[in-house]
Order: structure tokens, then sequence, then C-alpha cells
């Protein structure tokens, strides 16, 4: 009998090969699965590829509204950026991959997975991860990382068994969802090579950008966006609004080495509009509203929870005790930011909450402050108390150094 593999299908060529290799490989039937994370692409050509690849069965499965309410979310509560730059798009995506692989296996009977990440990256590690944590009993088959196949050895497997695979065009290799697309291969691969520019797809490049600056205000409620320009919008409304709008002055484009969780330093190139956008004017915001020593500790928790999505542990325990304590800080980030685009930027130029800890009443230098700045001298005394004790203590060891040092000589002149 036949066993039943569950294959998470782009319709690129390594998942395309994927499909008959693994009848071959494993005597199996397999059945295809392909999330709609908004990543624009013809996902009914993806289907009818897959089946005349020879698929036994075909799973479209829209996850948009769930991968922004349940991953993107969070990650805005968390200002979550990998190494200060990268909004984790690709990251967020596979742990709902590997949660719909299991979905899907455990609804066919299947006792396998597959996916076509490969052995060099980060993928691999999130859903290999994530399908062993919710169902320990399913194996993961990685093709990619077994068959040791050349891109030019890949294409010659499918041309001598008829399979309808063309070879893209494109010399980038590509991944997107709705919160971010990512460019590798070519050019891109030496660091000391500028991007061209037709590895860009969701932005303007920021020279040919609108010589007028456009000006963007996102309202938060709780910590979440809810209104663009004023307007209530549904989340995929709302996201894709902003990636257009900040795409077309430039704004997204993210260029630094990264370090993989596989040891690997990689030049990763990525176009995130709307997260560079949202992220800025959240963290900003959380800057009017929250208190110093609440803002210290949770850059050590968004440090943290970026670390842990990155490489591949959205099912941590301690990923989701981290998500309890900034959950427990959002409930005072509802306001209003204003953003300025301009020429690849975006800067915040105003904001506004009705729980801001700013007092314009202590902030201000005019005559109607209520800051009574002769408090200021009892507060410096006790603040640089013990630093004034230590300084003291300094100066004195010091000069008993010295002290000993002269007697030392006085005694070996006699």
């Amino acid at each position: 009998m036949r066993r039943t593999v569950v294959l998470a299908f782009s319709g690129g060529l390594d998942t395309s090969v994927s499909v008959k290799w693994l009848g071959e490989k494993y005597d199996a039937d397999v059945v295809t699965v392909t999330l709609d994370l908004g990543q624009r692409e013809d996902l009914k050509e993806v289907e009818k590829r897959s089946r005349q690849i020879g698929a036994k069965n075909h799973y479209t499965i829209d996850a948009k509204s769930e991968f922004l309410k349940d991953y993107v979310w969070p990650s805005i509560a968390a200002n979550a950026l990998y190494e200060g730059k990268y909004p984790l798009s690709t990251a967020l995506g596979r742990p709902l991959i590997g949660k719909k692989l299991v979905e899907v296996a455990e609804k066919e009977g299947a006792d396998a997975v597959a996916h076509g990440c490969t052995g060099k990256g980060n993928d691999q590690v999130r859903i290999d991860v994530t399908v062993r944590a919710m169902n320990p009993a399913l194996q993961v088959i990685a093709p990619v990382r077994e068959w040791n196949m050349s891109r030019d050895e890949e294409i010659a497997y499918a041309q001598k068994r008829g399979l309808p695979v063309k070879p893209s065009k494109s010399i980038y290799s590509v991944d997107q969802n709705i919160w971010g697309r990512s460019m590798e291969s070519g050019p891109l691969e030496n660091p000391d090579t500028e991007p061209p520019e037709e590895a860009f797809d969701w932005t303007v490049s920021p020279e040919e950008a609108p010589d007028e600056p456009g000006y963007l205000d996102i309202t938060f409620e709780g910590g979440v966006p809810t209104k663009a320009d004023g307007r209530s919008m549904e989340p995929l409304k709302l996201v894709s609004y902003i990636n257009d709008l900040a795409g077309s002055h430039g704004v997204g484009r993210i260029d630094h080495v990264e370090d993989r969780l596989v040891g690997i330093k990689s030049r990763e190139v990525y176009e995130c509009p709307a997260a560079t956008a949202i992220i800025e004017a959240h963290r900003d915001l959380e800057k009017l509203v929250l208190t110093r020593h609440e803002l210290d500790f949770k850059a050590q928790v968004e440090r943290e929870w970026a670390w842990l999505v990155y490489s591949g542990l959205w099912l941590e325990p301690l990923r989701t005790a981290l998500d309890r304590f900034i959950s427990a800080t959002q409930h005072r980030v509802t306001g209003k930011v204003r953003l300025k685009l301009y020429k690849g930027s975006a800067r915040v130029v105003g904001r506004s909450s009705d729980y801001s800890v700013y007092d314009v009443g202590l902030a201000t230098y005019g005559r109607g402050s209520k800051f009574d700045q002769k408090s200021a001298v009892g507060f410096i005394e006790l603040w640089g108390l013990q630093s004034r004790v230590a300084a003291g203590l300094s100066s004195q060891v010091e000069e008993n150094k010295g002290n000993g040092h002269s007697r030392t000589k006085a005694k070996e002149a006699k």
C-alpha cells in the first residue's frame, strides 16, 4: 500500500520536482498544500501545475487573515526586527505553513509531510520544528536536502520525466507574503554590490520617488493598527494600503548582512514597506505612553522574541510567556502617529494619545510650567550621592598609593 505525503507546494522548480521525486523515492501519493499569505501569485495556476505533475490532491488555503491576526499583529506589539532590521516576514509565515501541513496530513491520513527548503537556510528549521512539536508521529521529508541536485540537474530531471516545469526567467530567488518580500541569489550574493533596481517590485527607487513628501496617519488601539489616514480598515486592506503608499515613496528597502541560524552569514535584501512604517509608528507611540522602565525592559523582551521567531521556535513556551508580558504593556498603546514619507524614509513627525505620559505643563519652558525647578537640587543631591562617595574613595586610594610609593623610596635611600 502506497503511503501518503503532504507537500508544502509553491509551484516553483524545487517543489514541482519534489512531487515526482517523492513518488519515486518513497513510493508515495503526494498531496500538495499552498497557503495564500498575500504573496500576489496566481494560485489557480499553482493548483493546475500541481495536478499536471501528478499530485493526488491539492489544497489551496486562504490563510491571510489568520496570518495577520495571529502572527503579524503579535510581531508589531513586539516591534520585532531581527538584528535590528528584518521584520521577520518570511519567518512569521513558516510556522503557519507547518501548522497547516499537520492539519492536512491528519485529514488525509498521511504519515509524513514534506517541504522544499534547502539545508543551508532557516526555513527548514522553522517548518521541521513546528511539525514535530505539533505531531511527533509525522515524518518530515526535505527532498532538496536529500537529492543534492544542482538547478540544472533538477531541470534535466523534470524534462526527462515530462514534467510541465519551466525554469524561472528571474535570476533571483523570491519569497513573499503580505508582510514582506525577500530576494536572494544572483548579484545579491556579493555583499559589496548594490542591489540592481530590477530586483525590487514593491518599492520605487528613493531617487525616483515623488519630490513632494507624503503623509500617513496610523491609528492604534491596544497596540493593533486599526486605521490608516483616518479610515477604519480590515487588517488585509490596511496592510495592503500602507504597502502601496509607503512603497510609492521608496520606503521599506532593507539591505543587510544577516546571521542565519545554521551559522552562515548571508547578505539579505528585503522589501517591507508596511512593516517598516507600522513598526516605526508603533515603537514611537509606545515611547509616548509607556514609562522609561517599561520601555527599557521591553527592549530586552523584543530582542529575545525576534530571535525565537527567527530561529524557528514559534511554539517555544518562552515566546508565549513573553507574549503575555508584551500584551500587558499594550492596553495603553492607543493613539495616532503621523509619518512623513520622503525619498525612502518614514519619519515620525507627530503623535497623540489619551494615555500620553508626556505632560506639556511639565515639559514646557514657558511661563505656564508646573515644574518646580528648585526640586532638582534635592534630586541631584541624592542621584549622585554614591557616585560622589565612590569618587572620593578613589581619590583617597590614589593618594595612599602615592604616599606609600614615596615612603618606599625614602627607605631605599637610607
